[in-house]
C-alpha cells in the first residue's frame, strides 16, 4: 500500500533535510518543523476536483469558490461524480468556474463515472507517474494537479512539483541563485532530498514566503 498519512514520517524527513547542509538546517530552523497533512478520507476524483479550484486563483478566492460548490448538496462533504456531471453551466458558473474549469470538472465526474479514475484503494496501489499519466490523459489536468493531490491526499513523500513557480523561487532563495532555475536545475538541486522531496517541497514554499533568507552554506 502507498497511500500514507505523511505525518508519520516527518520526523525522518527533516532530519534527512538538516543533515544535507546548513542552507537547509537553516531553513528548517526559521520555519520550524513541517507542516503537511495528509486528507485521510478524500478520493482522487475530490482531490482533483477540489485542486481545479485552485488553478491560478488565491487560496481564498478558490476556497470560497468551492465552499459554494459544495453548499449546492447540504450534509455532504463534495459532491459526487453524478451529482457533479449533473450540474448545469450556469450552476457552475454560479459558483465562480470559468467555462474552462467547468469543463475540466465535468470531464473528471465522467471519467470518476467510467473507470478512468482510479477510487483511493486502486490508487495507494499504483506508482506516482502511471498515477501522473491517468490522470493528465483527462483534458484540463496538468502533471501539477496531479502532483498535489499525490502529496495532499495519498501522502507520497517523494513528489517535487518543479513546474509550480513557488517551488523554483524558493530554491532561488535557498541555494543563493541570481535568477530562478529552470524546472530541470531545480530538480537537480533537490536531487538529494530524495526520498523526502515533498517535505522539501514544503518547505521550499515556506522559504518563498521569506524573501531576505539567503543560503547560509554560501553567507
Amino acid at each position: 500500500m502507498q497511500v500514507h498519512d505523511i505525518a508519520v514520517h516527518l520526523g525522518p524527513a527533516q532530519a534527512h533535510l538538516r543533515q544535507l547542509d546548513d542552507g537547509w538546517a537553516g531553513l528548517i530552523d526559521r520555519v520550524g518543523d513541517c507542516g503537511l497533512t495528509t486528507a485521510l478520507d478524500r478520493s482522487p476524483y475530490e482531490s482533483l476536483s477540489r485542486a481545479v479550484a485552485y488553478q491560478q486563483l488565491h487560496g481564498k478566492a478558490a476556497a470560497a469558490i468551492v465552499g459554494r460548490l459544495t453548499a449546492l448538496f447540504p450534509g455532504q462533504d463534495f459532491p459526487s461524480p453524478r451529482q457533479l456531471s449533473e450540474l448545469s453551466s450556469e450552476e457552475l458558473r454560479a459558483c465562480g468556474f470559468s467555462a474552462r474549469k467547468q469543463a475540466t470538472l465535468q470531464g473528471l465526474a465522467e471519467a470518476a463515472l467510467d473507470g478512468r479514475i482510479p477510487n483511493r484503494e486502486q490508487a495507494a496501489e499504483m506508482e506516482d507517474e502511471e498515477l501522473i499519466k491517468r490522470f493528465t490523459a483527462i483534458k484540463g489536468i496538468g502533471r501539477w494537479t496531479v502532483e498535489m493531490m499525490l502529496i495532499n491526499t495519498l501522502g507520497r513523500p517523494d513528489i517535487l512539483p518543479v513546474d509550480d513557480l513557488g517551488i523554483r523561487d524558493g530554491a532561488r532563495y535557498l541555494f543563493g541563485w541570481e535568477r530562478m532555475p529552470t524546472p530541470r536545475e531545480t530538480r537537480e538541486l533537490c536531487e538529494p532530498c530524495r526520498p523526502w522531496r515533498s517535505v522539501a517541497s514544503w518547505y521550499l514554499w515556506r522559504c518563498n514566503e521569506q524573501p531576505d533568507y539567503r543560503r547560509l552554506a554560501k553567507s
